[in-house]
């Protein structure tokens, strides 16, 4: 079947199907029982993959009564989500998930995107009842050219490991940001790493401990500096954790995603997105980037 993005009608028809109250018990009861049995990460999925698709079967996964939207660019609710899919050129989004991750009632995942451009994105959405309810993300451009090493924005390990392991990755991962980027104690740096032994997906920074630490001093040579200044959420599925965080760089306030792989307790593979926060005057909805649920 040809694929093709979302029309107007199509969007319409979407947020319609997702609206209209239930004529049917049983069919009703059919429908949510097959809901049911699709995992919060495979309706992530199928919702990321119908903006290119057009899909429409995957709007049942979102709670017609209740979505959150936390992109400044985009308006509240699934009458937002339809007018951004409107604007989009016909036939010219594509989307290709990479890694996908479930940490309770949140699925977070890291996407390459045609979208208004070449993209790359982490998304996040939080589960009630089976239904998608609220959604993060950060975005950034994706040249498509490899960084010094030779990596770009998405290859490396995809492998989900170490599940066991997953409250211990993310007090490493925490541990990290709040002593070296956000309080800057370069003291504490070799206890997260193995050796010089780094993988960077940065498009801007080669491999190793060095190759971050030279990349940064070079930065500040030209006045220019990265400071984180708050976490606001941890998320992790064994070997992989995500850390949403605010801060600057240079001028720029900043929304910061960062992905790391932990192996044997160290810091061994990094991808990040970093996205300029919009002023407020331009925000289209009021939840805010980073609030997240206690």
């Amino acid at each position: 079947m040809k694929k093709s993005i979302l029309t107007g009608t199509m969007v319409l028809a979407i947020l319609a199907t997702a609206c209209k109250t239930t004529e049917n018990t049983n069919s009703e009861s059919k429908k949510e029982e097959k809901t049911m049995n699709v995992s919060n990460q495979e309706k992530t999925l199928a919702v990321l993959k119908s903006i290119e698709t057009g899909a429409q079967e995957p709007a049942a996964y979102i709670n017609p009564n209740k979505y959150i939207q936390h992109n400044l660019g985009i308006a509240d609710g699934l009458a937002g989500f339809g007018a951004l899919l409107q604007a989009l050129p016909p036939n010219s989004a594509k989307v290709n998930t990479v890694r996908a991750f479930t940490d309770g009632d949140f699925v977070f995942a890291q996407t390459e995107y045609e979208f208004f451009g070449p993209k790359i994105g982490f998304d996040i959405f939080r589960f009630e009842d089976g239904l998608i309810v609220e959604h993060w993300d950060n975005l950034q451009v994706n040249t498509g050219k490899p960084n010094p090493s030779g990596h770009t924005m998405i290859d490396g390990a995809t492998e989900i490991t170490d599940l066991d392991k997953t409250d211990t990755n993310k007090e490493i991962v925490k541990g990290f940001v709040t002593d070296i980027l956000m309080n800057g104690d370069m003291t504490k740096i070799s206890g997260y790493f193995d050796g010089d032994n780094y993988i960077q997906h940065n498009q801007n920074v080669p491999d190793q401990l060095s190759g971050l630490g030279a990349t940064l001093e070079a930065l500040a040579k030209q006045g220019i500096f990265m400071k984180y200044d708050r976490i606001h959420k941890v998320l992790g599925q064994g070997n992989f954790v995500l850390a949403v965080s605010e801060g600057h760089f240079g001028e720029d306030h900043n929304s910061f995603y960062d992905l790391f792989r932990i192996e044997n307790g160290k810091i061994a593979e990094h991808w990040d997105v970093v996205e300029k926060i919009a002023l407020k005057e331009d925000w289209k909805n009021q939840n805010g980037k980073f609030n997240f649920p206690k």
